[in-house]
Parts: structure tokens; C-alpha cells; sequence
């Protein structure tokens, strides 16, 4: 299920005028190979059946990079139209991809994933209630032994991004965040390189949900 917050279409304007003014491939965020998020898939073992969501996905292209891996059952869900449009383009029509084009806060997850991947979005979160809701909705959303794979700026990387304010964080800080319902697997740091050169320092973490 879906629903429409209040703050959908300011936030949808404002990732697609990201896309649309800057190009796909020259936003900050763009990254030619998804490497760490397919390592941490490695290291996870997550098999080609699993039931994966990519949040904030847009236009990256590890959904393409996983189908070429064989995965069956993969779902995008971003509040940019222009993202999602981007990355559809680049696929077969008839590929087993869901689309979702949803602000994540609104949304309701109406079945169980289990695998979790979110690579820049958490940190954007910077109001303690939004927070709260995002580890609600990641606890809802994974099957019991559902994992995760999430990566943050570092706590030196920039404080700023797309004009908006973000968080940083260390392993610990990101391991705190997802609490003693998870158990961290493996953790990375990546120096992330801009399209326009600036070199971004990202914390990256694998977990899976605790055993009872």
C-alpha cells in the first residue's frame, strides 16, 4: 500500500530537477559500478530467489547489474519520477523489476523483503521522529531472516548534500541506529568519487536481523 504525504511533491520536484538539471550520469550520487553494494551481496550470500528492494534505487544501476546476476525479484522504490523513468529505459520491458514511485516515509510496505538495500538515503534523514519511522518501516518490510545493506557519508564526509542538510556516520553509529534487532556481518569504508571530482567518504555496513 501507498499513500501521499504532504511533502511528496516538494520532495519528488526536487530529486527530479536534481536528475533533470545535472543529467543522470553527473549527479554527485552517480556511480558507474554498484562494486561494494554487489561485494556486501557476495558476503551476505544472498541468493538469486531473494526478494530485494532497493530504496532510493533511482537510477543506479545495481538493479541492472543484479538482474544480469540472475535475481528474479527485485523492487526499486524512489520519489523521483525522472529516476525511475531513467533506470526503466535501460531495461527490458518484461524485466522482473517492481517500480515504486513513493516518498519512503508514506510509504506501507504491503508484502516482506529480505533483502534491504540503501545506499545514500538514511542519511538525509535528520529529524529524530523520521528516523524512528525509517527503522519502523526497514522492520516491517524484512522477513525474519531478512539482511541489510546501507551505506552513509562518514563522519568526515560532507555535511551538505544536493542542498540539503545529511548525517554521518561511523559503523558504530549506523549499528546503533538499526539496534540490537540486527547483527552486523561486515562493515567498509569507500572514498567516493564525484562525477565532478570531489571525493566523498562513505561508511557502509551488511547485517542481518538477530537470531531470537
Amino acid at each position: 500500500m501507498t499513500s501521499r504525504s504532504p511533502d511528496f511533491d516538494k520532495r519528488q520536484d526536487h530529486w527530479d530537477a536534481a536528475y533533470m538539471v545535472r543529467g543522470i550520469e553527473s549527479v554527485s550520487w552517480f556511480q558507474e559500478e554498484p562494486r561494494i553494494s554487489l561485494e556486501l551481496f557476495d558476503v551476505l550470500g544472498i541468493k538469486t530467489h531473494a526478494a530485494v528492494i532497493d530504496i532510493g534505487g533511482g537510477a543506479s544501476p545495481l538493479v541492472d547489474r543484479l538482474l544480469r546476476r540472475g535475481y528474479k525479484d527485485l523492487t526499486v522504490l524512489d520519489v523521483s519520477r525522472a529516476a525511475l523513468e531513467a533506470a526503466r529505459l535501460k531495461l527490458p520491458a518484461d524485466a522482473p523489476v517492481t517500480w515504486i514511485h513513493q516518498d519512503l516515509l508514506a510509504w506501507q510496505p504491503d508484502r516482506q523483503y529480505d533483502v534491504w538495500h540503501d545506499r545514500a538515503v538514511f542519511h538525509f534523514l535528520v529529524d529524530p521522529g523520521d528516523q524512528a519511522l525509517y527503522r519502523k518501516l526497514l522492520q516491517s518490510a524484512l522477513t525474519p531472516d531478512g539482511v541489510v545493506v546501507l551505506a552513509t557519508f562518514a563522519p568526515d564526509g560532507p555535511e551538505y548534500c544536493s542542498g540539503l542538510p545529511v548525517g554521518r556516520y561511523s559503523a558504530s553509529s549506523l549499528a546503533a541506529v538499526l539496534g540490537q534487532t540486527f547483527t552486523i556481518v561486515e562493515e567498509r569504508r569507500e572514498i567516493h568519487t564525484t562525477p565532478a571530482g570531489v571525493r566523498q567518504p562513505f561508511t557502509w555496513i551488511a547485517a542481518r536481523v538477530a537470531s531470537a
